[in-house]
């Protein structure tokens, strides 16, 4: 099997001059991103590092980091990104855990790179405008050359780094094999042709971000950098690039549509959209519709262990569904309170989801976390985490966390069925519904609101009763805030919320009785 550096080495043979990087006024073929790639390649093992040897970014979404993610590709080294918004405590157990030999990074991690420990002890390059005495990327990878694939299928391409929602992150190593099939089934499942344009917006420390970048290889596309999402910005660059698909989290898309900016926007290009890390509220799907009228609508489901779980290509014409499995997975719901995943769940039966660790895209445990791996892998399948069900039709329909199940009076609620509905009352911007605790139920089901306009709770209420959820997963409490708690890739925070950690908005004001 191919590796990804060799991988690459395809564009350069079937389309050198053809534009494959654009980080604002930097254009580069994919011939000149070769040849920046090897110069790469040479100044890390100047740097003395070898294969196997972890690299360690904390950088955005610029020119640089994708350009060093390529080369630890051709030199067999493993790319470890970091959230670039990263405390100094977080470096430090990155580093001590990857074992991590150089460190890059920049002005907007610099602050917390300075006041790590461990970072003092490492090799450290600068990108962009840096104070310091640290090397600079541009001065230690200044020379060209034609890069070098050391690295073989077999051989780790790169360690994620999870969330962390509870306990320490997890570090995710992922085999160069595994990574490019992961990328072929991208290209597949989203239907890409040659010279596919996208928008690198989603970061390079996740696993959307990282397939953006890899698919584009595997088509002559073009990737186009956003160090830092800013909706403003993005249009501009999807009507100047001629971006051709969009594959991003919910709260981003959400964020386009906003804009002032979105309706004067050329926006005509964009003829596949994808989406994941999140589920997405049937209002948003509709209006994302309306606005962009695709050819193709993509809801993917999966994860930084195995990056596809199920997709489902259409995703206006069944809202909520996560479609059935990718074409290298299997995946099946078994019940909510088993360890075994041959205790498979009814249709229509909420219970836990779990994938076959045979698939080709998936990893093989984490690194140095025994105990993840004895609570996650099972019997040669992951447990993924997540609730959901099968309808009778045989598609999923993901329903939340196992630890955000709301569980009030005896019944298990998710709050994704609540979200849904609400999110069509056309006075809710967003919304997130976490379970808080109760002295009667143990938990009641509370909607954490941003709200478009002046709306009061009883109106939100008369709407979920008119509507076909039932009785006891109607939220009991309404609490209006000026904005919902997300990660960095927008995934809603709901212990957050439980903990009262948002910015409440003022309450509603009364109706004012007509004249």
């Amino acid at each position: 099997m191919l590796d990804l550096g060799r991988t690459f080495l395809q564009s350069v043979d079937r389309a050198a001059a053809a534009t494959a990087l654009v980080d604002g006024a930097l254009r580069l073929s994919w011939f000149e991103w070769a040849r920046a790639i090897g110069g790469v390649q040479r100044g890390l093992a100047a740097l003395g590092l070898r294969p196997g040897d972890h690299v360690l970014g904390v950088l955005q979404n610029r020119h640089e980091a994708a350009t060093l993610h390529w080369a630890c590709q051709f030199a067999g080294l493993v790319m470890t990104p970091l959230n670039w918004r990263a405390k100094p405590e977080e470096i430090d157990y990155a580093l001590g855990d990857s074992g991590a030999k150089l460190l890059v990074y920049e002005a907007v991690s610099q602050e917390a790179v300075s006041q790590s420990l461990l970072a003092r002890a490492v090799v450290r390059i600068t990108v962009g405008d840096v104070a310091g005495d640290d090397p600079r990327f541009a001065q230690a990878f200044a020379e060209l050359a034609d890069p070098t694939p050391l690295a073989r299928a077999e051989d780790l391409s790169l360690m994620l780094y999870t969330s962390g929602t509870t306990g320490a992150p997890k570090g995710v190593p992922r085999r160069q094999r595994a990574e490019r099939v992961a990328a072929l089934a991208h290209v597949a499942q989203n239907r890409y042709g040659y010279g596919e344009r996208t928008l690198g917006v989603m970061p390079l420390y996740h696993t959307m971000g990282v397939r953006s970048l890899l698919t584009m290889a595997l088509v002559d596309g073009r990737f186009v950098c956003m160090p830092r999402f800013d909706a403003a910005a993005a249009l501009r660059a999807i009507e100047a690039e001629r971006v051709s698909h969009l594959y991003l989290v919910p709260t981003l898309y959400h964020d386009l549509l906003s804009h002032p900016d979105f309706k004067r926007t050329d926006t005509q290009s964009v003829r596949k959209l994808g989406f994941a890390g999140a589920p997405m509220h049937d209002a948003l799907l509709l209006r994302l519709q309306q606005a962009f009228q695709p050819e193709l609508f993509v809801n993917h489901y999966g994860s930084s262990e195995i990056y596809t779980f199920s997709i489902n290509q259409n995703a206006v014409g069944k809202p909520g569904s996560a479609g059935r499995a990718g074409i290298n997975t299997r995946l099946r719901v078994i019940k909510l309170d088993s360890k075994n995943p041959q205790h498979v769940a009814a249709p229509l039966e909420e219970g836990q989801i779990v994938a076959d660790l045979l698939s080709d895209e998936a990893f093989e445990g984490y690194h140095n976390r025994p105990e993840a791996n004895a609570r996650s892998l099972r019997d040669g399948w992951y447990f993924t985490g997540d609730t959901g069900y099968v309808d009778e039709e045989g598609d999923l329909f993901v329903t939340g966390r196992v630890d955000d199940m709301i569980i009030s009076g005896g019944e298990n609620i998710s709050p994704v069925d609540i979200e849904s509905v609400l999110s069509l009352h056309p006075s809710v911007d967003e919304v997130a519904v976490a379970g808080l605790k109760d002295e009667r139920w143990g938990q009641r089901v509370v909607a954490f609101v941003k709200a478009r306009d002046n709306v009061a709770a009883e109106s939100l209420d008369a709407h979920c009763r008119a509507s076909d959820l039932v009785n006891f997963k109607r939220p009991r409490e309404y609490v209006f805030v000026r904005e919902i708690p997300k990660s960095p890739v927008g995934k809603v925070l709901r212990r957050k919320l439980v903990a009262g950690e948002f910015d409440a908005a003022p309450p509603p004001l009364p109706a004012v009785p007509p004249a």
